[in-house]
């Protein structure tokens, strides 16, 4: 048996979850704790890559011992977040632990994940707001957030969205189901949310950029359907900044 962790984190002081030589990672701050609560170095597979400065309102990640499957520890489930979190940072917090089988995949057995974008949408800055959304000062009213979820929802569906992949990527695959997607005013917050059964390098990120697009009345709804259509990744919106990215659920 492995450990399935939860985990909720800010990823604005980290170069992303996976350990980079360049910079402090989520994954090298879990792999410190876990070798101080359990007394041995530990294999840790997260459920994805987050790029640096993206957060995460639910990340998932196994935990066995390095070189083995399994992962043996008296510590009682129910008091391994507790432990890990003594020594973690205060931006990262482990929520849940549970035993799940050693032939379990974080990232392979994954269903669906679920991503939040924020943009803050006031004249002024917000110092709460810093890092953790994409400001846009100028002012979008009710109808042109209608806009933004209508086309949005048109994005749902089993489509090749490499239109809206980061140039230079690698992957060949572009095929995704993108089974839920709206956008939503929360008093000074739009909020994006997509729900899919993978995603691209930069895809949520290069969508937001291109809803936006469509909120400012720079383009229609109609184009983005045209947009994905084309698998020209020139045609679609700016990759907005990492700040406001969120990974917020993931199913499996």
């Amino acid at each position: 048996m492995k450990l399935l962790l939860k985990i909720s984190y800010l990823g604005t002081r980290y170069c992303g979850y996976q350990v980079q030589p360049n910079g402090p990672s989520i994954q090298q701050k879990l792999n410190e704790a876990t070798r101080a609560v359990f007394g041995f170095d530990c294999d840790i597979v997260g459920c994805s890559r987050t790029d640096s400065g993206v957060h995460a309102r639910q990340f998932c990640a196994t935990v066995a011992k390095k070189g083995c499957e399994d992962l043996d520890t008296a510590i009682p489930d129910g008091r391994i977040p507790l432990a890990l979190c003594a020594y973690l940072p205060e931006d990262i917090s482990v929520l849940d632990a549970t035993w799940v089988p050693s032939s379990f995949h974080a990232r392979y057995d994954v269903k669906e994940k679920e991503y939040v974008y924020r943009i803050y949408n006031h004249p002024i800055r917000s110092p709460f707001e810093e890092g953790r959304a994409y400001h846009l000062p100028k002012p979008l009213d009710d109808e042109a957030v209608r806009r933004m979820d209508l086309a949005a929802r048109s994005l749902c569906g089993t489509k090749d969205f490499s239109s809206y992949m980061a140039q230079g990527s690698k992957v060949t695959d572009t095929v995704r189901t993108i089974t839920n997607a709206e956008v939503k005013r929360i008093g000074d917050v739009i909020e994006f949310r997509v729900s899919a059964n993978g995603f691209l390098y930069n895809m949520v990120r290069i969508l937001a950029g291109t809803l936006l697009l469509v909120g400012q009345g720079k383009i229609s709804c109609e184009e983005v359907e045209r947009i994905t259509a084309s698998c020209d990744r020139s045609r679609a919106g700016s990759t907005l900044p990492a700040c406001g990215l969120y990974l917020n659920r993931v199913t499996y």
